[in-house]
């Protein structure tokens, strides 16, 4: 597996490139979470035949992932950092904030129905795990019991906004919620059966 000082050494020479006008697309770089990220893929055991999910921000992942840091560069420097997809290694990334999360929910559906030993991982930033369809997403996968992880990778921020300062504290309200439970008299219509139209 690639190192500290490797992911690190990666992500200056790809931000060098950036800097001298070889990339002439967005970038986004990482540093300061090696240790986080090698502990995960080093405690999961994440493989090759396992799926890896991830964003915007996806060169550490790949690299821990086995991807070859010369394939990698070469997509980077053919200004596709923030979409990097690799079916020889299961890597897939999007760069819409919690797009990914579906995505990886109907492979982990597809490797549960295919009775394969496979996992997936998915990882996002904090202020995609405020989104509705992370929610959703993280919901129907514990219902459904798939073999599927969720890394939440929080530096407080979404780009340069502090998630804190959009969502408030992690804490949610309650006291503006009011539920109710009552039985229904009117069935829908077609109710215990498919409509053909």
């Amino acid at each position: 597996m690639i190192n500290k000082m490797e992911l690190i050494q990666f992500e200056e020479e790809i931000a060098q490139l950036f800097l001298d006008k070889k990339i002439l697309s967005p970038i986004h770089l990482s540093k300061g979470n090696e240790d986080q990220l090698i502990e995960i893929f080093t405690r999961y055991r994440i493989g090759k035949d396992d799926w890896v999910f991830s964003t915007h921000r996806s060169h550490y992942h790949a690299l821990l992932k086995g991807i070859p840091k010369d394939w990698l560069k070469q997509e980077i420097l053919e200004n596709r950092s923030i979409h990097i997809f690799n079916k020889e290694y299961n890597f897939f990334t999007s760069a819409i904030v919690g797009g990914i999360c579906p995505i990886a929910v109907g492979t982990a559906l597809a490797i549960k129905n295919k009775k394969t030993h496979r996992r997936v991982f998915v990882f996002v930033g904090d202020m995609a795990s405020r989104t509705g369809v992370f929610d959703e997403s993280v919901r129907w996968s514990g219902f459904m019991d798939l073999d599927i992880y969720w890394i939440i990778e929080d530096n407080g921020f979404s780009t340069n906004t502090p998630t804190l300062l959009v969502w408030g504290s992690n804490v949610l309200r309650t006291d503006n919620i009011v539920g109710y439970e009552y039985k229904r008299e009117y069935p829908h219509v077609g109710c215990g059966k498919w409509l053909v139209f």
